[in-house]
């Protein structure tokens, strides 16, 4: 049994897709927890006498193998010991690391699913933005896909072996514990490496890599970005407007980047799990596509590091606010997550797409510091009466005002 690994909350989601026939992929940035969870299911899996298999495609030897097709990678199963045959009494489940390293994935993947049934795969990619350049051939109905982000606020207290349920009656110690708990959590991030390191100088200098082997390296060779520095002030000039309104020309001008080109970057961070563009609510979706977008990095450590050069000691209302986008979005999905703003500047920090509703978000570092203005125009425009600020200092003084830990 793998000793100290986490149960991340998605696994419940995944696993019940193990006894289907779909091809189980995982999207996500490096660093996040893709490996972990692979092992995980793979640990669960053995402790139930399953046959498994790990690839990592990392490995030269692997990824030459299983670049000279199905049937290469079939005969090495065998070599393996694993009987790769129709009707077998049990399947074999691979495990496959690093699945973009693959020159041709979607062919691989596809003719497994199509001729081998007994195999259930069970995939990871560090860029949907690659795996997604690689996919030429559909593969419809043969996959089911989860986007892996980095830890959510339960499971950072889970990681600090912390113990929360958001069910519970908290005392004003419990609350106290917690909200200093979500000051760490925004300062610093949900990268796993990250929370699970103890000292100020070492999670920099793990950030630090992140940014100077992913960000600054893997993408860029991605795209074959020519001009790096142009490109790395891009990303920096970004991080420092993290929740703030995307300003293309304002970009263009300072980086001296022409429009066309601000695009391509900005599509390819989105598809690597850097940032989001969060898209203006309206009731008509051609109106809402076609508004300027607010940029929201995934982690609040990551924008620190690469807008400040270093971790702040202070939570900071634009720190606090990415940390809030990044809860929404791991727990309602990029899609349902936009935010407001009228022609005469009335904002709301987020509007929460739900199924048959909608629920203006307010973010303040200070429940003291919220003013309804704008939230009051717009439930009454759209005939709604309810609304949460979301805060974590000073006195909570009616339902509206909730802390990070209850959206």
């Amino acid at each position: 049994m793998l000793q100290n690994i986490r149960k991340r909350l998605i696994l419940d989601k995944i696993t019940k897709y193990l006894s289907t026939n779909e091809i189980i992929i995982l999207h996500g940035a490096r660093q996040v927890g893709k490996t972990t969870i692979l092992l995980y299911i793979q640990d669960q899996l053995n402790a139930k006498q399953e046959k498994t298999y790990f690839i990592d495609l990392e490995d030269s030897r692997y990824l030459r193998i299983l670049d000279n097709g199905v049937e290469e990678f079939i005969k090495h199963l065998k070599e393996q010991g694993f009987e790769v045959v129709e009707n077998a009494n049990k399947k074999v489940f691979v495990f496959i690391d690093e699945i973009q390293y693959l020159i041709n994935p979607s062919s691989f993947l596809k003719l497994i699913a199509d001729h081998y049934p007994q195999i259930k795969l069970i995939v990871s990619g560090s860029s949907s933005f690659n795996i997604k350049n690689k996919f030429k051939d559909s593969l419809v109905g043969r996959t089911i896909d989860f986007e892996i982000f980095n830890l959510s606020f339960t499971e950072f207290l889970d990681f600090k072996n912390y113990y929360f349920n958001i069910n519970d009656n908290h005392t004003e110690k419990k609350i106290n514990e917690l909200i200093n708990f979500y000051e760490e959590y925004a300062l610093y991030g949900g990268y796993p490496k990250i929370v699970l390191t103890p000292e100020l100088e070492m999670k920099e200098k793990y950030l630090q890599q992140i940014i100077d082997t992913y960000i600054k390296k893997d993408i860029r060779d991605l795209a074959e970005i020519k001009d790096i520095s142009k490109f790395n002030q891009l990303i920096e000039l970004l991080a420092s407007q993290s929740g703030r309104l995307l300003n293309m020309t304002e970009l263009s001008n300072t980086i001296k980047l022409a429009k066309p080109t601000i695009e391509r970057y900005l599509f390819l961070l989105e598809q690597t799990y850097i940032i989001r563009l969060v898209r203006p609510y309206h009731n008509n979706l051609r109106s809402e596509i076609s508004k300027t977008a607010k940029i929201f990095f995934y982690d609040s450590g990551l924008m620190q590091m690469l807008w400040l050069k270093q971790l702040s000691k202070e939570l900071l209302g634009q720190i606090f606010e990415t940390s809030v986008f990044s809860e929404l979005v791991k727990k309602y999905g990029v899609e349902k997550v936009a935010y407001w703003r009228s022609l005469d500047k009335k904002e709301i920090d987020f509007i929460l797409k739900k199924a048959e509703s909608i629920l203006p978000i307010e973010v303040k570092i200070n429940f003291a510091q919220f003013h309804d203005t704008a939230v009051n125009y717009f439930i009454k425009k759209h005939k709604i009466n309810n609304y949460k600020i979301v805060g974590l200092k000073g006195d909570k003084e009616n339902k509206n005002e909730i802390y990070p830990w209850q959206l």
